[in-house]
């Protein structure tokens, strides 16, 4: 983490009690095999500021890394570790896993090239079997964060500040090994509606799948179940389904959900429909940032505790910023009921004139043929949206994804609507979230930080206010930056910040509602580094407003939606 005299450490209390090994939880809670080994804890870490440790999954620039020197973007890092394998192992598949790595990296098993990757937010794995060798073997991985925007980099910047923040260098997420069967379930996809889940087993073809006390035979990798008397999947009933498939040797255990999502036209004005229903997403911008592990929270129960807070406050959707979580984010978004907008990671370069200054003046309809968009970046980004809708796309939970934002590395919108929708055609799609709209997208979406609050003018569309507010409230002893402070409507007092925000939901989101807004999205959850914009500090450690002052805005919200608009605005 920078060094400045301005700069506090803060700590997570989840943080301060961290044990050697953390994240011991298991990392794939969709494909859940009963063998596994945990790499995570200390290896050996070098770079050009010296050797020493570091703690396995927090990048060194995070105060939980343990890591005490200063990184020069584009140099090598170089983590090394031993692991012996379970006896009981024996004649099995090898893999190793990483949950995510930044940017570039190799992976090397007793001296031999195993892996080589180039996306900071995507996991990926490898057959080790053949390089693995009697008694200890040791795992290296070389990489290097050199913030190439060719590859998404989200809001990473060198020279970090306001919206933009500190880098995120080398391992992230948990690593770990398993192993397989020779013919072994490489995956699972996971398609569901309201009736039943269509389940197809990649990797084999034969087997079974085990539901609620019956066997469903495998027909070419593929079944359907449809259970009895179907419970649906929403945010105030998460109902999930546990399966498990059997394969030869191999058996996993995984979970679906039935839920169905559309768009009707409901009195008039499009709607978004959960389960056939009118449903207001009333949420908030989650960054994903955390106070002393950066992208890394000290513990995946921050994950949860994040939920269930702002759940607390009658939310009930979390826009994932630009920033891929470990899968047990979304995983407690599913068990606990909370609505997950999903953002696709920028790459390109950004414009503060074209991407920021001339569309807060109100020029929002330049185009995106942009030459400078080389076709490696394209094609980078592209490949980056389809793996990530391969890894995510059996989480209920997500409900929207989102492929461009404010016109970060913006190009051919409409083409990348039109992939996107062929590679998942059951969710919602916002394909320019707040400015530089095109003509394919599933909602009209707007972003409104300065200014009366209002819909769009595409009324054929739903509309989605997928940013505003970034309310500004820094308390003393939880703010990152003691000099600086970044945000869009300063209060020193809670009391009148709490009353602001309830005063902008009723005067001006309700309205909205009534008039065919679906959704809203609060800027945001948590403070980050200069922003001190969030409902929680950065360590997470206050809240600055409670359940009884604001739970009450989201029954006001639904019952804009549903034509029922209470009479009672105080």
């Amino acid at each position: 983490m920078p060094k400045h005299a301005g700069y506090q450490k803060l700590y997570t209390a989840e943080g301060e009690n961290l044990g050697t090994v953390p994240w011991q939880e298991y990392p794939r809670p969709q494909l859940v095999r009963r063998d596994w080994l945990l790499l995570n804890g200390e290896w050996e870490f070098s770079c050009e500021s010296g050797t020493g440790t570091i703690t396995v999954p927090f990048s060194p620039e995070s105060l939980l890394s343990g890591f005490k020197g200063k990184l020069r973007y584009g140099e090598k890092l170089r983590y090394r570790r031993g692991f012996t394998l379970p006896e009981e192992w024996q004649g099995r598949r090898i893999i190793i896993h990483f949950g995510a790595v930044s940017r570039s990296c190799g992976v090397f098993i007793n001296g031999a090239l195993a892996a080589e990757h180039n996306n900071a937010y995507l996991p990926f794995y490898s057959d080790i079997t053949d390089l693995i060798k009697p008694g200890e073997n040791t795992v290296e991985v070389d990489c290097v964060n050199d913030l190439d925007p060719h590859y998404p980099y989200g809001k990473q910047k060198l020279n970090r500040g306001g919206m933009w923040y500190t880098p995120v260098s080398g391992i992230w997420q948990t690593v770990w090994l398993e192993p397989v069967p020779e013919d072994h379930i490489e995956r699972l996809i996971i398609s569901c509606d309201m009736t039943g889940a269509d389940i197809e087993v990649v990797g084999v073809t034969e087997g079974t799948v085990l539901f609620d006390g019956s066997e469903y035979k495998l027909e070419c990798g593929k079944c359907r179940i449809e259970p009895v008397d179907p419970k649906l999947w929403s945010p105030n009933e998460p109902n999930l389904y546990d399966f498990c498939v059997k394969s030869g040797e191999d058996e996993v255990s995984s979970y679906f959900a039935l839920r169905s999502l559309s768009t009707e036209t409901v009195d008039g004005m499009p709607r978004l429909m959960l389960n056939g229903e009118p449903f207001f997403f009333h949420g908030l911008l989650d960054q994903g940032y955390f106070s002393d592990g950066l992208y890394t929270p000290a513990s995946p129960k921050l994950f949860e505790q994040d939920i269930l807070r702002m759940k607390s406050l009658g939310f009930n959707t979390l826009r994932k910023h630009i920033k891929i979580e470990p899968e047990r984010f979304y995983y407690d978004c599913d068990r606990l009921g909370m609505v997950v907008f999903q953002d696709m990671v920028n790459n390109g370069k950004y414009s503060f004139l074209r991407d920021t200054l001339l569309p807060t003046l109100g020029i929002k309809r330049l185009g995106d043929k942009r030459p400078g968009v080389d076709s490696e970046t394209k094609q980078q980004f592209l490949t980056a949206m389809e793996e990530t809708v391969g890894m995510l796309s059996n989480h209920p939970s997500i409900c929207l994804w989102t492929i461009f934002n404010e016109g970060w590395g913006q190009f051919d919108a409409d083409d990348a609507y039109q992939k996107l929708k062929t590679l998942d055609s059951s969710r919602f799609i916002d394909s320019t979230s707040g400015w530089f709209h095109r003509t394919k997208t599933d909602v009209d979406s707007q972003h409104i930080y300065f200014g009366w609050l209002h819909n769009g003018k595409n009324s054929a569309l739903p509309q989605v206010l997928s940013e505003f507010g970034g309310y500004v409230l820094k308390l003393p002893g939880h703010s990152f930056n003691t000099e600086k402070t970044y945000g869009y409507k300063l209060f020193q007092n809670r009391a009148k910040f709490v009353r602001a925000m309830r005063e902008t939901y009723i005067l001006e989101v309700v309205p909205l509602a009534e008039k065919g807004l679906c959704a809203s999205i609060w800027t945001q959850v948590s403070d980050v580094e200069d922003e001190t914009n969030g409902l929680l500090t950065y360590d997470r450690r206050m809240m600055k407003l409670g359940p009884d002052e604001f739970a009450d805005i989201a029954e006001k919200l639904f019952n804009a939606v549903r034509k029922k608009t209470s009479k009672d605005d105080e």
